[in-house]
């Protein structure tokens, strides 16, 4: 680990940490987008002039500010003078419309709300005001400006709730999940060292900044000093000439990014997509283990993935220098500090190898819900988070995940685990993704149905089919899908191209 990273890992603010980068590498790039181009010093400088022309706004330490933009040099200025003056930030993903941005105005109780004005063919502002927020502003071309010397003194308690992060959607009710700086810095810092990054790579940012991925990533680049590429609205195509123009060595986002890097290098075999490219890294979504070996064996770089949560930023992560085999099949180690239980169904602890449910306590997690009918519950006895996801950790302490609690489908009183049939159908040449879900059934109690996103070219796929090849990959035949549905494209949120489940129940319950 890097003496200097692991130093300002343990600074008390987001704020504070910004500073001390400024103060090492000034001149050093932390933002490329387009043409332009920011430096550490300018990120910290032009953070507090904008800080100021919040607080000639009216916006105090410990104002409620609600977000709605686009991944930009000014959004990440504009967030981090929220950080200066200790405001407390509620982003919300520039994709949502009346009911989800409503919601969060409601829950947060902003008092004020920067807005992008009309992006992408959407009137936030006519949103906003609809919705009746309050002190609506838009933050897209200008920011507000002032001069730093009427600022109060920074925040100091890294350990209160500053920030309010939106759950993405993959229920029908968001939940507002309340963050510390601390907690938002112990999150990067496990991203940070697990990947072994220097001060030499160049990252990139492909998902939203207001996703909770926004601060893991920006932590990352504090701690090593090196830059990344935002993408305001991310589309392959026009992304590619952008990581090769910059040299962008470390790429990803989740199991959806992987996918589109791998259809893109399958058109050009035997040359290099992008040519600096040495790591794909990400999250948020299971990886089948296909997708790994697809990934080192095409592309020619390595693949780590990880375990992270709105409510828990990054949990595990796999490390580069990791053998293949843990790699393709686990979501890595914890870092130190990370708490990992497995319990069974009376909430006990279970030995290494034995499924159960996965609960988590350590810095790195939230403080709990904006609504305090929603937090009822979500810690236990112990104050260990109840996450809902099952697995078991190995002896090494690598982690496995195999489902949602809601994701293990009983058929005739026998659990069934969707992921473990997710992974061999990646494995068919015919799907290009797949879920799998539970349905009522009235003789079965839950039946198994197999929702496929078809590879473009290939040939149909029947029930008959694909029950055939499940068998021949092993799968034991009381787990084998009792209905088939192939689509075009699966249903997914916006942030980090996740697949929402509930949809698909909803469809075809």
């Amino acid at each position: 680990m890097d003496e200097t990273a692991h130093a300002l890992g343990a600074s008390r603010t987001l704020w504070e940490l910004v500073d001390r980068r400024a103060g090492l590498t000034p001149d050093r790039p932390v933002l490329l987008q387009g043409d332009r181009t920011l430096t550490f010093g300018e990120l910290r400088d032009g953070a507090e002039r904008v800080a100021a022309g919040l607080y000639g706004m009216g916006v105090r330490p410990g104002s409620v500010v609600a977000w709605q933009l686009p991944t930009r040099i000014g959004t990440v200025l504009l967030s981090f003078a929220l950080a200066r003056l200790g405001a407390v930030q509620s982003p919300v993903i520039p994709f949502y419309r009346d009911r989800e941005v409503g919601f969060a105005l409601r829950e947060s109780r902003a008092d004020f709300f920067a807005v992008p004005g009309t992006w992408r063919g959407h009137d936030h502002t006519a949103m906003a005001e609809r919705l009746g927020a309050r002190g609506v502003f838009e933050a897209y071309g200008a920011l507000p400006d002032g001069d730093p010397a009427v600022l109060p003194p920074p925040p100091a308690d890294g350990t209160a709730v500053r920030w309010i992060y939106w759950t993405s959607g993959t229920t029908s009710d968001p939940k507002g999940v309340l963050h510390t700086d601390r907690s938002l810095i112990a999150g990067g810092s496990c991203l940070a060292h697990a990947l072994h990054l220097t001060a030499d790579d160049v990252g990139s940012m492909a998902f939203p900044f207001a996703h909770i991925g926004g601060p893991d990533y920006a932590v990352m680049l504090l701690l090593y000093g090196f830059p990344a590429v935002l993408f305001e609205h991310f589309a392959m195509d026009t992304a590619l000439p952008e990581y090769r123009r910059h040299g962008v060595t470390v790429a990803g986002g989740s199991t959806a990014f992987y996918s589109m890097f791998l259809t893109e290098q399958r058109k050009l075999p035997g040359q290099r997509l992008v040519p600096t490219l040495r790591l794909l890294a990400g999250g948020g979504a299971p990886k089948p283990p296909e997708i790994y070996h697809a990934v080192v064996r095409e592309m020619g770089v390595q693949l780590t993935h990880g375990y992270g949560m709105t409510e828990v930023p990054m949990i595990t992560m796999g490390a580069p220098d990791d053998t293949a085999e843990n790699l393709a099949t686990t979501e890595g180690r914890p870092p130190a500090g990370m708490e990992i239980r497995i319990v069974d169904a009376a909430g006990r602890p279970v030995p290494a190898g034995v499924d159960g449910e996965v609960r988590l306590r350590g810095e790195a997690v939230c403080q709990g819900y904006a609504d305090p009918a929603q937090a009822a519950g979500v810690f236990d006895s112990d104050g260990f988070l109840v996450t809902g996801d099952v697995g078991h950790l190995r002896e090494s302490g690598h982690l496995v995940l195999t489902g949602r609690m809601k994701d293990i489908i009983i058929r005739k009183g026998e659990n069934i685990s969707a992921k473990e049939i997710e992974d061999l159908l990646h494995q068919h040449p015919a799907v290009a993704d797949a879920a799998v879900v539970g349905l009522p059934d009235q003789e079965r109690g839950e039946r198994v149905c197999a929702v496929i996103e078809r590879r473009p070219g290939t040939g149909d796929l029947t029930l008959a089919t694909m029950a055939a090849f499940l068998r021949g990959e092993g799968l034991s035949v009381h787990k084998l899908p009792e209905q088939l549905e192939v689509v075009d494209a699966l249903p997914r949120n916006a942030a980090l191209r996740k697949v929402l489940k509930y949809k698909l129940r909803e469809l075809y319950g």
